[in-house]
């Protein structure tokens, strides 16, 4: 099995409202994936295969990574996030819980939301919990099943799936995971003969620098 490192999207439109006008990155984001880029080349971190979401954010990120320069980058439907935006509407319509309009709101609706999803009272939710969490489990098992280090390129909700799945963790210790991952930052999964093991959360090694505090983001 294969060592796989998971990177969050860099910042993408923050002022969006809904999945399709969020689905883009920001003039930050392009320089937070460069910066990392940058910096797995003169760490000399090298991938033998590099895995996307489908959505633009992703794509997106791995070219400012510069992933390109590597043949055979796989865009996986399985690696997208979850339909926040959607849910968060459908949620609104349904219970009559306002959709947050600043991150101090987001932090609060985020384990709410996640909790009426998993018990199934989204009845307008895309994808079922279960959906997602078996899609993400399936991604997990076959990259690390292949050959040679792996460099996979999604999003906070799916990062936190993973860890959830790998560290048995339950739902409000997800939630509170996911709203600490950063735009652009590194996680690492490695495979032991129990299965697979974190070993990094949430490290952001290109921009641990004075000269860069500045361009740490959340959402």
């Amino acid at each position: 099995m294969s060592f796989i490192t998971l990177v969050r999207h860099g910042q993408a439109n923050s002022s969006a409202r809904s999945e399709g006008e969020y689905d883009r990155l920001s003039d930050l984001g392009w320089q937070q994936a460069r910066w990392l880029g940058a910096h797995f080349r003169e760490a000399g971190d090298v991938f033998a295969r590099i895995h996307t979401g489908t959505l633009r954010r992703h794509v997106e990120t791995a070219e400012g990574i510069g992933a390109q320069s590597l043949h055979g980058t796989v865009q996986d439907p399985r690696l997208n996030e979850m339909a926040y935006f959607d849910m968060a509407q459908a949620l609104e319509r349904e219970h009559g819980i306002a959709v947050p309009q600043d991150r101090e709101g987001f932090v609060q609706h985020l384990p709410t939301l996640l909790r009426h999803w998993r018990d199934g009272r989204i009845e307008g939710a895309p994808e079922r919990w279960e959906s997602f969490e078996t899609r993400v489990r399936d991604a997990l098992q076959e990259i690390a099943g292949g050959e040679g280090r792996a460099l996979v390129v999604t999003s906070g909700g799916l990062i936190g799936m993973a860890m959830r799945l790998v560290m048995g963790l339950d739902l409000p210790a997800m939630a509170h995971l996911c709203l600490a991952i950063e735009n652009s930052s590194v996680h690492r999964i490695q495979p032991l003969p129990t299965g697979l093991a974190m070993t990094q959360f949430n490290a952001l090694p290109h921009l641990d620098t004075p000269a860069r505090r500045h361009a740490r983001s959340h959402l």
